[in-house]
This record gives C-alpha cells, sequence and structure tokens, in this order.
C-alpha cells in the first residue's frame, strides 16, 4: 500500500519537533473512542505526530469545565491518552473554560488547576487553554482587575502553565484567532500585542489566518503575525472544517498553503469535518505537505498547478490519498458482508448465507449487482465535495455546462446549425450525470459500510440534485414532457431542497451571490432595507426624475395627482414598517411606500373613492425603481416584504394608481404578477388603478 512517507516524521521547529497532526475542535457529536485510536495509528502511519483533543460539544470540555470526570470517563480518557503514547502521537488535553469564568476569581483559577491535574493524572502531559467564540465583554470584577480581557487571558493562561510545570507543549488560543478578528487589523491590534509581550515564552499561540475558514495564507500574513505575537504561530486548520453547513463535505486536498511556510510555523493541525471516516483525505494530504521541504528536491509541481509549489502538489497528493483510501473502502467492517471474488483460485468470503446462493433461472430476474469501487469513482466524490472556495474540475464543468445548455435552450428544438452542438453538450451533461448515478451506486455496494454510512446523506443529495438538472436539461431539449420534480404545482418534497434555513436564504438580498461557480457576468447585488427620514430626499429625487421620464406628451405639472403623489413627494409619511427601498452598489435606486389608511390622503386631494372600494382595498402602495435596474426579482421581493407588512397590520387589501403613459411601470406591475387591474370610479383620464386582496 503507498503512503506518504513512513516513519519520517516533519520538520523540526528549532529544538522542539513540527507539531503536525489533527484537532477535534469541531461542534457536533464528538468522535468515538475506537475512531480516535484508529486516528493515532493513521497519524503514526503517516508520520503525523500531535492529537489535540478539544471537541466543543463534550459537556466537560466546554460547558461544565470545572466539573472532574467521572471513574468511567477517567477510564476512558486514561486509555485514550495510552493508545497516543503507543503510537507516538502527542496527547494534548484542551479545555475551554472562557463561556463563564470569572478571571479574578481565585476559586475559578483553583478550580481550573484542579481539573488539568485530575488529567495530568491520566498520564497527559500536553495542554492548551482555549478562549475562542465567547463574548470579549468581562464582567465588572474583571474590569477592576484587569486593565483588558487580553490582560485577564494571559494572567490565568501564564498561571496555569506554571502550575503544570510549563510542559513541552502547551497551547493558547486567542479570542481573535484569525485577521478578519483583530482590530483594526493585525499590526494595530492591542489584544494581539499584549498576548505577544505579556504570554510566556514557551506557550504556544494557534492562529486560523485571514479568516476563520482561510481560503489561502500566504508567507507574508504568517510573518506579519508573527511579529505581533513575537513567536511563531501553531496554524489551527478549518480549511476541511464542516460543522457550518450540514450540506457540505470536503475531500478535496490539502492546498493553498506554500510550503514555504513550514520553517516560518510552529506547527499546523487539521480541524476537519465532523464525520470521521471521510477525513482521511484531509488527514493524508496533510501529511504530505508536512513532509514537503522547502529546500530542496525534484520539482513535484505539473504544468497545471496554480501554486507553482516547487515541493508539493495537491493534485498529486490527493491520488495519492485516494489511492489508499480505495483499499480501505474494499475492507469489510462489519459481519455478514459478502465481498467480491478477487481471483479465480480464491472462493469469496461470505458469511450466513444458508445452505447454497441462489442461482435464478432462464426466464428469471438475474441477479442484481454491482461492480466494485474504482479509483476513478473516488476522484469524481472528491470533485463533487472539494474544498470550501472551490469546486473540483469535474464539478466546476458540470456547472459550466447546465449553465451553457440553460443559456442556450432555443438552439435545442430549432433546427439551426447550433442545434446539433446544444444535442450533443446536452448528451455529454447527461454522461457525466450517469456517472454520478453509478459512482452512487458502487459506493452503495462498498464492503465498509462504516465509510459508506458517514458518506451517505451527501451523496444521497448530490445524486438527488443531478437528477433534478438531468430532468431539466431532458425537458429543455423536448426529449420528455416537463418533470413533475421540477414543474408540478404539488411536487414531491425532494423537489425542492433546504428546509427552513433554505427558505430563509432564498429571501436574503444577496442569496446565490456568493456561489462558487460565477457566471458571466455576476449578477448585481441590491440590498432591501427599511425607509429611513434620511431616504427622503433620495425618494423625492427618484419621483421627479420618473415623473419627467414617463410623462409622455402632457407635462406632468398639468396631470391630475395621483394619491400616491404626497407619499413621493414626502408630503406625507408612510405607515410604520410600511417603507423600503433599494438599493445597489451606486445608491438608493427604488421604493416601496404604502399607507395602511388611504382615505385621508385621497381626501386630501378631494378623490371621491367609494365604499366599497375602500372596504376591499383600504390600503396605498407605490413602488418606483430607477432604469438602471434590469432584473425584475429585487422589486418583487421588495414589494413581497411591503405586503407582507401591510397583512400584518390587519389590511384586506391594497392599490396602486398608475399613468398610463408610464409603459415601464405599467411593465413592471404586470411581472410582480400579483397586481390585477380594479374597478374604481372617478379615476382621473389616463390613469389605472390596480390591487390585490391579502
Amino acid at each position: 500500500m503507498s503512503t506518504p512517507g513512513s516513519a519520517k516524521g516533519p520538520a523540526q521547529t528549532g529544538t522542539r519537533p513540527f507539531i503536525s497532526g489533527v484537532v477535534e475542535g469541531f461542534y457536533g457529536r464528538p468522535w468515538t473512542m475506537e475512531q480516535r485510536t484508529e486516528l493515532f495509528k493513521r497519524e503514526q502511519k503517516w508520520g503525523l505526530n500531535t492529537y489535540l483533543y478539544a471537541p466543543k460539544d463534550d459537556y466537560k470540555h466546554r460547558m461544565y469545565w470545572r466539573d472532574l470526570y467521572c471513574a468511567e470517563e477517567a477510564e476512558q480518557l486514561i486509555a485514550l491518552i495510552s493508545a497516543a503514547k503507543q503510537h507516538n502521537v502527542e496527547f494534548v488535553y484542551a479545555i475551554s473554560p472562557g463561556l463563564d469564568v470569572t478571571f479574578s476569581n481565585p476559586k475559578e483559577v483553583a478550580a481550573l488547576k484542579r481539573k488539568l491535574d485530575q488529567v495530568k493524572e491520566f498520564g497527559c502531559r500536553s495542554f492548551s487553554l482555549l478562549f475562542d467564540d465567547i463574548e470579549s465583554e468581562m464582567c465588572p470584577a474583571d474590569k477592576q482587575a484587569f486593565s483588558s480581557f487580553a490582560h485577564a487571558q494571559v494572567d490565568i493562561t501564564n498561571a496555569v502553565y506554571q502550575h503544570l510545570g510549563e510542559p513541552e507543549t502547551f497551547l493558547f488560543c486567542p479570542t481573535d484567532y484569525c485577521a478578519a478578528f483583530c482590530t483594526p487589523n493585525v499590526s494595530q491590534s492591542s489584544y494581539l500585542h499584549t498576548v505577544g509581550e505579556k504570554l510566556l515564552p514557551g506557550i504556544d499561540i494557534l492562529w486560523t489566518g485571514p479568516k476563520v475558514v482561510s481560503h489561502k495564507i500566504s508567507v507574508e500574513s504568517i510573518e506579519e503575525v508573527s511579529s505581533v505575537l513575537k513567536r511563531a504561530p501553531v496554524i489551527w486548520d478549518n480549511i476541511h472544517a464542516n460543522d457550518y453547513d450540514p450540506q457540505r463535505l470536503f475531500l478535496g486536498p490539502y492546498k493553498d498553503r506554500p510550503t514555504e511556510l513550514i520553517p516560518k510555523l510552529r506547527g499546523v493541525l487539521t480541524n476537519p469535518n465532523c464525520e470521521f471516516y471521510p477525513n482521511f483525505v484531509a488527514i493524508h494530504t496533510l501529511a504530505t505537505w508536512c513532509k514537503a521541504t522547502a529546500d530542496g528536491g525534484q520539482r513535484d509541481v505539473e504544468m497545471g498547478d496554480e501554486e507553482q509549489d516547487p515541493c508539493y502538489s495537491p493534485q498529486k497528493a490527493l491520488t495519492l490519498a485516494l489511492t489508499d483510501w480505495l483499499q480501505e473502502f474494499l475492507m469489510a467492517d462489519q459481519p455478514g458482508v459478502r465481498l467480491k471474488k478477487e481471483s479465480s483460485d480464491e472462493e469469496p468470503m461470505q458469511t450466513d448465507m444458508g445452505e447454497s446462493s441462489y442461482v435464478p433461472g432462464p426466464d428469471e430476474n438475474p441477479l442484481y449487482t454491482a461492480e466494485p469501487l474504482t479509483l476513478n469513482d473516488l476522484k469524481l466524490l472528491s470533485d463533487l465535495f472539494y474544498l470550501p472556495y472551490e469546486h473540483g474540475p469535474t464539478a466546476r464543468t458540470m456547472l459550466q455546462e447546465l449553465d451553457w445548455l440553460k443559456n442556450n435552450s432555443q438552439a435545442a428544438v430549432a433546427g439551426t446549425d447550433e442545434t446539433a452542438q446544444w444535442c450533443s453538450r446536452a448528451q455529454q451533461f447527461d454522461g457525466m450525470c450517469e456517472a454520478v448515478v453509478q459512482m452512487f451506486n458502487r459506493l452503495s455496494n462498498t464492503p465498509n459500510r462504516s465509510i459508506l454510512y458517514d458518506l451517505y446523506n451527501y451523496i444521497c443529495d448530490i445524486k438527488s440534485g443531478v437528477g433534478l438538472a438531468r430532468a431539466y436539461v431532458k425537458t429543455l431539449g423536448g426529449q420528455h414532457q416537463p418533470s413533475a420534480q421540477l414543474m408540478n404545482d404539488d411536487p414531491e418534497p425532494w423537489g425542492f431542497r433546504g428546509g427552513l434555513s433554505g427558505e430563509f436564504q432564498r429571501m436574503l438580498p444577496c442569496h446565490g451571490s456568493r456561489d462558487l461557480f460565477r457566471r458571466p457576468p455576476m449578477t448585481e447585488v441590491y440590498c432591501i432595507r427599511p425607509y429611513c427620514p434620511e431616504d427622503k430626499m433620495e425618494v423625492q429625487r427618484i419621483f421627479e426624475e420618473m415623473q419627467s421620464a414617463g410623462g409622455g406628451k402632457v407635462p406632468v405639472m398639468t396631470q391630475p395627482p395621483l394619491i400616491c403623489d404626497g407619499l413621493t413627494a414626502g408630503e406625507l409619511s408612510p405607515s410604520p414598517q410600511c417603507a423600503l427601498v433599494l438599493e445597489d452598489e451606486i445608491g438608493v435606486c427604488g421604493y416601496a411606500l404604502a399607507l395602511t389608511d388611504a382615505k385621508p390622503a385621497a381626501a386630501k386631494i378631494q378623490r371621491a373613492v367609494s365604499d366599497s372600494v375602500w372596504k376591499e382595498f383600504p390600503s396605498l402602495v407605490t413602488v418606483q425603481v430607477l432604469p438602471r435596474v434590469t432584473d425584475p426579482s429585487p422589486a418583487k421581493r421588495m414589494i413581497g416584504r411591503l405586503l407582507s407588512s401591510i397583512r400584518s397590520s390587519g389590511s384586506r387589501g391594497v392599490f396602486c394608481e398608475l399613468r398610463q403613459s408610464d409603459q415601464r411601470m405599467l411593465d413592471l406591475h404586470a411581472k410582480l404578477g400579483c397586481f390585477k387591474p380594479i374597478k374604481m370610479a372617478g379615476l382621473p383620464q389616463n390613469v389605472v388603478a390596480m390591487g390585490t386582496s391579502l
């Protein structure tokens, strides 16, 4: 079996070994003791040397940090620490007291020391204090005792470090653990400067890079933070972490960290996916990266590698990891699993199969069989679940092809020269979709069920998504009727995905703007926000500009007023929570204003409206967007929010008035889909009324 090295470990930093390994630091179900022991075996095999125990949802690590471990828990930790030692892995016990510790209370400091003393008795020799993901506001008692939050953290950390006998490995995680959290920046952060100056020099500091999940970590950024911290940091790398999104898994290689970083760091720990078994790739490729030496050797990159790192190729590291992982997939991990016969000289392993295997007759259904999993299947799997900031090559190609097929769908049935090209690309897209289905089938048949169960929700989800896209392309090509999943008014629930969280996201103005696949040209980003008094002048400007542009041949000033004119001219204030503005990168580009009771506004311009109309449509709205807003979607979202607010006020319906000469706004209201023409007696000439019930 090919592995990225064996006994040889990563580089040395001064007289201490370069810290390399895994931090179990995610939110969610912690790994089991058996899985952690398996991790130690892998770390030893691949040349990694450290495991940081920091599961956020282990009660006694974080929420109940003061509580000592019971006898059963102690027995488990003793066995785990012993297993780590057996595999030459340094077990670092982390505790996270920052949620509620009072730094200035000696009893709190004593409780922390007592807890770590207990763990030390278990055989642990390396420790870590974590102050990540907590509020930075100190309690009144701590404000009296310490000049800053940083001083409070440094004081307790130094005290614990000295109490434990200044262990060789002692890690500190600051509250500002990435550049994005630093105020105003890394070099000017008073918090980091205090930590760097006051924290004892034998204590190492954890750092995630420019962001919590850093796309890239540059040499320059590490040199900057090292200067402030007065020591090289240990990278806590979240590039493979997935605890923030239950629909994402990361099976791409460790990348976008140049190997030039290695001599400038104290170490690197990966905080990978919550699911244990899929982390094979993340940890394996990190091990390959850690063994790279900046000073030597043969160039190990292909021409296509973006990093141009002479010592490390992410794609080669990925292929190496997937080749080894394939062997684990093919190993049965549960009793009763049948293995495919490897050669004519070997009988297939099987258990509890009865007297004999069933053989179907000539007119009966053949046995369902699936081909064994291949390396190409795992490469496809990795491409579909690659990294936080990029899809793998196959996934990118599928998105590009679907986008092209959708945008050029008129060629599918036009019978033109482009039709053959469209059909050819549609067939290629269908082939890629079929490859995903076949990968799913072979994965589902893999002997190692533990790996499959960790992957199953993800591969089911991508199979379903690909199936919807596949059906849509066939519909565009006229191969069959529109898919019920896509076009039905009452689709099955798997046709609309994401649950409540998905609905929240689709309602936000920037939904889709951060998709990894960039559609050329990029969609304009709009912001819908509540109207405030400072917007009055902008609304008036837009109103006057559009009045001039849409007035037609008759001068605006000579036309009869509309009920809504008082709103847009600033003479009337909109009802509470019933006014919104639309902004783009240039500024305010539209508005939607409403009066929940429009009678006073009608009376002000002496407009007579029948009681029957007021009963059905008591409220008034006015909507306007500038011509530069070519997409009707922002206006639809804005009016949808406004109508929801009006409905909450108890109104039964709303109406609006439009001039027949303003064709652009007539078209916009038609596209909104909710407004229909209504009869309203007494309307001025060339004015139409439209309304909608709530």
